[in-house]
């Protein structure tokens, strides 16, 4: 930027990068002094300083008002994928359906607190089930979903799996319907009542006695066994809850045959 001098002699105002060495106007020589002028000059650090300091602090501003505008339009939308999640895991056509939404509140009936997870009620052609969310580590992130039982707490009634960056073609494929409706009436306990979830396993591999099992996804090891792992470990948060009434059922069994026995005595 160009710059002022001006002549002590004459008066004289010359701009340029440089005072010339002798005045063109009363030709007296080293007679020029640089015009100093007043506030911030824009070559120096601190205007520069200033200047990218208030520009952040503008920015910020602005995307805290953005982030708290589109907040509930965020949270809306998190609430709607939620739903149409739990609902796929449901065994509902979301694609067929007008107002996702709406058919979700139409078949909840209650969310019971579990720990730290809450149990999803509903009622499905006048049958109970009950929806659990699933939560674990795939290859590449996290992976999750909800698995869906009947009023057993045993047998499988759907589920659903979401990731958040596994491989396409691969660890991504756990959200196909393929893969999901292998589960669909599998047993998360065994024959004594005892929960032991479902193992994900290699074609050829066996589980443990008493276990079911699915296949898991050729060419996706490390996805599937997140899967297994998910589901073990999910379950046993849920034990509680699962293995409610359970016991208060056999007696209830117990108490019926001896009744049965003593009207046969009579």
């Amino acid at each position: 930027m160009a710059k002022q001098y001006v002549c002590k002699v004459c008066g004289y105002v010359h701009t340029g990068d440089k005072a010339p060495e002798v005045c063109p106007q009363c030709k007296q020589s080293n007679c020029f002094e640089l015009v100093k002028k007043s506030g911030f000059s824009t070559d120096s650090n601190a205007y520069t300083i200033i200047y990218a300091a208030v520009l952040v602090v503008i920015v910020a501003v602005a995307l805290a008002v953005v982030s708290q505008v589109l907040s509930p339009r965020q949270q809306a939308n998190a609430l709607l994928d939620k739903q149409k999640q739990i609902l796929v895991a449901l065994n509902q056509d979301i694609d067929a359906m007008a107002d996702p939404a709406a058919r979700y509140m139409e078949l909840c009936q209650d969310t019971i607190v579990c720990g730290t997870s809450d149990v999803y009620v509903f009622n499905i052609d006048d049958a109970t089930k009950y929806v659990l969310k699933l939560h674990g580590q795939g290859l590449w992130g996290g992976i999750g979903g909800y698995l869906a039982l009947d009023e057993d707490k045993n047998t499988v009634f759907g589920i659903n799996f979401n990731h958040e960056g596994e491989t396409p073609g691969l660890g991504a494929e756990i959200v196909t319907a393929k893969f999901r409706d292998q589960f669909k009436g599998k047993h998360i306990k065994d024959a004594t009542g005892a929960i032991r979830s479902i193992a994900v396993l290699k074609q050829g591999k066996a589980a443990e006695d008493g276990q079911e099992q699915v296949d898991a996804y050729a060419g996706a090891t490390i996805t599937s066994t997140g899967v297994n792992d998910m589901l073990a470990a999910n379950l046993a948060e849920y034990a509680a809850f699962l293995n409610e009434n359970v016991n208060e059922d056999e007696n209830e069994d117990v108490n019926v045959n001896e009744e049965m026995e003593v009207e046969d005595v009579e």
